[in-house]
């Protein structure tokens, strides 16, 4: 007789999450599957509030749909320590605990490596790799008040594919400091793992592979576009909506409560053999 029980494996009810970056690509996706999933409410966090990609119409597309739960935001450059600051302190005042933060904000800089400004990289590591650090460790408090053995709070900081290898885009759109930035940030969540696992929270990352964003849009068109890098992928796709909604709401429901400490390949296997440009690439 099977002693699983499956019910409410993937059920987020009543948790709140803060997803930075919230505003578009994979934070959006994740805030979409957390309502879905039960969530009270998601705080998303982003610099820009207004415009077609800023919090507003993000938060009003997740609250128009017919789901329980609810979406605010809170705009903010995550770049800066005391904006970090701020945030924090505007959470510790609006919510008790916090159950779920996904480290999802970014920036990045191509181009030719002899020409990168120092500026281009400061902004890189600040938000990709400083600024998580300093989130985490200022909401540790709100994230242990959560977490207890066999439910512990969670936080998944998204890597990248870059962080894995050295992708082939070329001299003229050398990524560096973002693939850098990035395997920072996966052995960040290691070292959180190890850190907070002991009081009660789980941390994780995810690498993706490429996925229709404003992040990632720049880079597929020089690689011949998304249609080519389906083709070039092993699995003949790219990233959707759903293979992130998946994997967040893995890891941060009860059906991931024992994971701690992984970077979960988000990919198509282009992690193992490097994202191959296909002929017609403009390399």
């Amino acid at each position: 007789m099977s002693e699983i029980q499956f019910s409410g494996l993937f059920d987020l009810t009543d948790k709140v999450a803060v997803i930075t970056g919230g505003s578009r690509g994979l934070g959006l996706y994740t805030a979409t599957a957390f309502l879905h999933a039960g969530a009270r409410k998601v705080i998303l966090v982003s610099r820009k509030a207004e415009g077609p990609q800023g919090l507003n119409q993000a938060v009003q597309k997740l609250n128009a749909l017919p789901l329980h739960g609810e979406a605010i935001s809170i705009a903010a450059d995550l770049s800066k320590p005391s904006e970090v600051e701020r945030v924090v302190e505007h959470l510790k005042k609006t919510e008790e605990k916090i159950d779920i933060l996904i480290a999802n904000a970014a920036a990045t800089w191509g181009g030719r490596f002899d020409e990168t400004p120092d500026w281009a990289v400061a902004k890189v590591l600040d938000l990709n790799v400083r600024s998580v650090f300093n989130l985490v460790r200022l909401m540790a408090p709100l994230l242990e008040k959560a977490g207890k053995i066999g439910d512990p709070s969670r936080i998944v900081i998204t890597g990248a594919g870059a962080g894995l290898m050295v992708p082939p885009f070329g001299p003229e759109n050398r990524v560096i400091s973002y693939g850098v930035s990035k395997a920072a940030a996966h052995h960040l969540a290691r070292y959180l793992a190890v850190e907070l696992g002991p009081r009660n929270i789980a941390t994780n990352a995810i690498a993706p592979g490429f996925f229709p964003s404003k992040l990632a849009n720049g880079l597929v068109d020089i690689l011949g576009g998304f249609d080519a890098m389906a083709k070039a992928n092993l699995l003949g796709r790219y990233g959707r909506p759903e293979d992130i909604a998946g994997v967040m709401l893995f890891l941060c429901s009860r059906a991931g409560s024992w994971v701690n400490g992984v970077v979960l390949e988000v990919t198509g296997g282009s992690h193992l053999v490097g994202d191959r440009p296909p002929s017609k690439s403009k390399l």
